[in-house]
């Protein structure tokens, strides 16, 4: 076991927490549970499919907790009868009660895919490619009741190159947070939390479909920030102008200036 071995509650959903899950196993910290989003509806075929964070905890044979709530009280005696020193939260998809945050010994931690506190909220990735920015990061919270409002334990940093994609950042930034959250869980008593500065605070709101369509009139970069920030969703868009393919809509993977 690893020196510092502690109990943690792992909650995240999504790809980008898969990494960080698999190195708090790899380091030798205890998994007390894993919780993540309900199976949902997926595909055409509308199958309840399993999120990759629950994939990924099967594999371990991780005990696995999906409430569609955790303000239920009844979830929440289930959650503390797991005994943490720690909870991770990684993209979980709910915002945790003061109940819950409280509960393990040492609180709960968030990596956030930002430099805090610009781009708090759903959509860091994508709303620092589409805004231009050219250095981003993750960043370890010490989580408290609002949205990404913590105090910041510990930050890295990261290059935006003029290729990257969102889905090449999202890659970069799941390795940077799979590396800082082992960091700040071996220097936990030694980080100074960092009060977050008010004066820089912008939002990441959820991308949604309609913002794909490619408005001609912006210029070439920021057209081409619009096409790299929506890859791989929703992926920009525009009507076709030639006789051929007229009212058919191009999807755009890639562009340069």
């Amino acid at each position: 076991m690893h020196s510092k071995s502690m109990r943690i509650i792992f909650a995240g959903t999504p790809d980008f927490s898969v990494g960080v899950l698999e190195s708090l196993i790899n380091t030798g910290h205890d998994i007390k549970g894993v919780y993540c989003q309900p199976d949902r509806p997926k595909g055409r075929g509308r199958v309840l499919s399993a999120c990759p964070v629950k994939e990924k905890a099967l594999e371990y044979n991780l005990a696995i907790f999906q409430p569609e709530s955790l303000k239920d009280e009844a979830e929440q005696q289930i959650l503390a009868s797991l005994n943490a020193d720690i909870m991770v939260v990684v993209a979980y998809g709910q915002l945790l009660p003061k109940t819950v945050l409280e509960t393990p010994k040492y609180g709960c931690l968030n990596i956030h895919a930002s430099l805090l506190p610009r781009w708090r909220g759903a959509a860091p990735i994508q709303r620092a490619i589409l805004a231009g920015d050219t250095q981003t990061g993750i960043g370890i919270m010490q989580m408290n009741e609002g949205l990404d409002t913590g105090d910041i334990l510990l930050e890295k940093t990261c290059a935006i190159t003029e290729s990257d994609t969102a889905q090449s950042l999202h890659d970069k930034l799941a390795i940077l947070g799979a590396q800082g959250i082992i960091e700040a869980l071996e220097n936990l008593e030694r980080l100074t939390p960092t009060v977050q500065d008010e004066a820089g605070i912008t939002y990441a709101k959820k991308l949604s479909k309609d913002e794909a369509w490619i408005d001609w009139s912006q210029s070439a970069v920021q057209i081409n920030q619009q096409i790299r920030a929506f890859n791989p969703y929703p992926i920009a868009q525009t009507h076709a102008q030639s006789d051929k393919f007229e009212g058919k809509v191009l999807r755009i993977l890639s562009a340069t200036v």
